[in-house]
């Protein structure tokens, strides 16, 4: 276990930690279902999404952000990684995570060759299709090359006859990723670069389903049909990269972690749930009460991000261990916020809100741990985080 940084025996780190290893995440996403497969299947874990299988947004315990813009603050952070070797759920993780933080660890190039192919098919016409392979280049240096494709037909069906959009929950994306591991006698470094391309449906929202005062659906509930005027899609593009270097230096190690990070998006559904608008008179709107019509889109024109950490670890200081560094955050984002009227042939756009943000974020800490006897460990850390974020926004 790694939850601290170090490799440690699960029972002796004090923080609530749920690990999946690689076999059990295989067979659960092997219908290629997106992150949102393990809510409900680890222990406190909720996740959700407006953005279908983008920008997913996790609760621990009960504790999360509701909010989906897509510059919000989470008090659950993800570190995800593609390929998985074993993902960790941490409850309470000490850094910005306030909730706590879901840990991905993938699997990294070693001198020994070994790689697989996996395929899946299913309804819809949905594939699964994941491959790696990885293996030495040198007496130091190896390899692994990991790639991921996903799709499936839309199967969701619109029943309003001329709407711009008439299929639905269907998606196409890939993924991949290259690393480069050096080991040296005293130094380790490992590369990473890694690329996502995603076209699919953003989250599909479905008006007056539930009957009134209860939990149940309503009688004509189908799941295979909506009625709605708006347009839906969901486009994500994303790439970056990670260097992590080690040095072992006797009685310390010293660990650099550079990652950098870009995204650009576009997002846009029919917020209402249904199609027209009570306002039109009887039979021109519905399933079921629509007050009024709300049809928008959220896009990331420009992201991008880079972090920084240093980090230095005693080795075998005999019944001391203890660790402290220094980490840098900068991100700069551009969000795009479009409203459309969906009354109107074509769903023109009629409002757009442009906001800019830049986020500089840096902390220092130090934590450490003492075997006052065998049975009996203290155990303790300080951090001090500063956090400044310029925010403007304007109407076009």
């Amino acid at each position: 276990m790694t939850a601290q940084r170090r490799v440690e025996n699960a029972k002796d780190v004090p923080v609530a930690i749920t690990a999946i290893q690689g076999e059990k995440l295989d067979v659960l996403g092997s219908a290629g279902d997106d992150i949102r497969f393990l809510s409900a299947r680890v222990p406190s874990l909720n996740i959700e999404s407006s953005y279908g299988r983008a920008f997913p947004r996790f609760y621990i315990r009960g504790l999360g952000n509701t909010d989906f813009d897509l510059n919000a603050s989470q008090p659950v952070s993800l570190v995800f990684d593609d390929v998985v070797q074993e993902s960790s759920l941490l409850k309470g993780f000490p850094l910005f995570d306030l909730a706590g933080m879901v840990k991905f660890d993938s699997a990294r190039p070693s001198q020994d060759a070994d790689g697989y192919v996996k395929m899946s098919y299913g309804t819809y016409d949905t594939w699964n299709v994941q491959a790696a392979y990885g293996g030495p280049l040198t007496s130091r240096w190896s390899a692994r090359v990991s790639g991921l494709y996903q799709r499936r037909d839309n199967y969701v069906h619109n029943t309003v006859a001329n709407a711009p959009s008439q299929g639905f929950e269907g998606y196409d994306e890939s993924a991949g990723r290259v690393q480069f591991l050096y080991e040296g006698d005293e130094l380790e470094t490992l590369f990473n670069l890694h690329k996502r391309k995603l076209n699919g449906t953003a989250r599909l929202f479905r008006a007056n389903i539930i009957q009134p005062d209860t939990n149940a659906m309503v009688q004509n509930f189908d799941r295979d049909s909506v009625s709605t005027d708006g347009v839906n899609f969901s486009n994500l593009e994303t790439w970056g990269g990670s260097a992590r270097l080690k040095w072992n230096l006797g009685s310390v190690t010293l660990h650099s972690i550079t990652g950098y990070e870009t995204a650009e998006s576009l997002n846009r559904g029919d917020i209402d749930g249904g199609y027209g608008a009570a306002f039109l008179g009887p039979g021109k709107s519905g399933p079921g009460l629509i007050p009024f019509s709300s049809e928008s889109a959220d896009g990331l024109p420009h992201h991008r991000q880079w972090t920084q950490e240093f980090r230095v670890e005693s080795n075998d200081w005999g019944r001391m261990n203890w660790q402290a560094g220094l980490f840098y955050f900068d991100e700069d984002v551009s969000i795009d916020n479009f409203n459309y009227d969906s009354l109107t042939p074509g769903n023109p756009q009629t409002g757009h809100v442009v906001q800019q943000q830049r986020n500089k974020a840096w902390a220092a800490f130090v934590s450490g741990d003492l075997a006052v006897t065998e049975r009996f460990k203290l155990r303790g850390g300080l951090r001090y985080t500063q956090d400044k974020k310029d925010f403007s926004a304007s109407v076009l």
